[in-house]
């Protein structure tokens, strides 16, 4: 593909993702950005920030947090609601162990990811969102796939992808009942490489973690797992110091790095242009059943 085309592919895309994000600024009373930290979150902030500009971005982030974040993504997170000024909510998954909502994990597997639903529901509620902007892409995972734009959710939170509304000619409808709500994605029809080509071409800062760093890991069933207190590493998996970087940044117990030299902008896009496997392929939390992302979609899950 050539420069020019690039450039064209990518406007085209940003103008949709801002054209989104004006729709739910135009039909919805409480919306809220989610915000992981990760790369796909980031840019739908720069999306927001071009979408208002000269004005502030006019909702707040929201973060799921876990818990057992990486320590970079949290400190990116505080920075980034610092420099401009926006307002965060955050939804802690402890606060609801702690309060009997949702049951600790145990095993050498035991991960908070799951737990997240009923975190984000919970907080959802409580901030009476009724439009939640999410990072999703159609090419990350089929049951992402199925999205729309506009996702819609029933009272308790839940996916129905037999029950979502046609979005013909990019009208998007945001009609809901009371209690009901809408995920919304702007970046549906972006790729991976479309997101590193974009960061790029913005100049977009991102967390220090996707890029090649020495970290101690180890191997469990071909997926490299940081060595972090929040994971129960077994005693036959032994740890190793490995050149590694992460295509995808989620809960440190089920986010496994990839072996790699790309330290900057160019490498990444280049190593993202051969990759045989796709970004996701190294989450845990994905591996746990052929339908482990529409099953958690189904109950709530960003």
């Amino acid at each position: 593909m050539s420069e020019k085309r690039s450039h064209s592919h990518l406007k085209e895309l940003e103008d949709e993702g801002i054209y989104v994000m004006r729709e739910v600024a135009a039909q919805f009373e409480r919306p809220v950005l989610l915000f992981s930290g990760g790369k796909d979150s980031i840019v739908m902030f720069h999306l927001a920030l071009k979408a208002f500009h000269p004005g502030k971005v006019p909702f707040p982030l929201m973060h799921i947090d876990t818990g057992h974040n990486f320590p970079e993504t949290i400190e990116f997170r505080d920075k980034l609601v610092e420099k401009y000024d926006v307002e965060l909510i955050v939804g802690s998954v402890q606060k609801s162990i702690d309060e009997g909502r949702v049951e600790e994990e145990t095993g050498p597997d035991a991960s908070r990811n799951a737990l997240q639903t009923t975190t984000l529901l919970d907080t959802l509620k409580e901030y009476q969102v009724d439009a939640a902007l999410g990072g999703g892409r159609r090419d990350e995972e089929k049951a992402r796939a199925k999205e729309r734009f506009f996702s819609h959710r029933d009272v308790f939170g839940q996916w129905d992808p037999k029950n979502q509304r046609p979005e013909l000619w990019n009208l998007f409808n945001g009609r809901k009942n009371q209690g009901e709500n809408f995920r919304v994605f702007p970046l549906s029809n972006w790729t991976e490489m479309d997101v590193w080509q974009y960061i790029a071409q913005e100049e977009i800062d991102i967390p220090e973690l996707y890029f090649a760093h020495e970290r101690e890991v180890f191997n469990r069933r071909g997926v490299w797992l940081a060595d972090t207190d929040f994971v129960n590493r077994m005693e036959e998996e032994e740890l190793e110091t490995k050149t590694v970087r992460f295509r995808t940044i989620g809960d440190a117990t089920c986010t496994g790095a990839v072996l790699s030299d790309a330290s900057n902008m160019e490498e990444i896009i280049q190593e993202v242009a051969s990759a045989r496997q796709t970004e996701r392929g190294n989450r845990h939390d994905d591996k746990r059943s052929e339908t482990a992302m529409e099953d958690r979609k189904r109950q709530g899950y960003f």
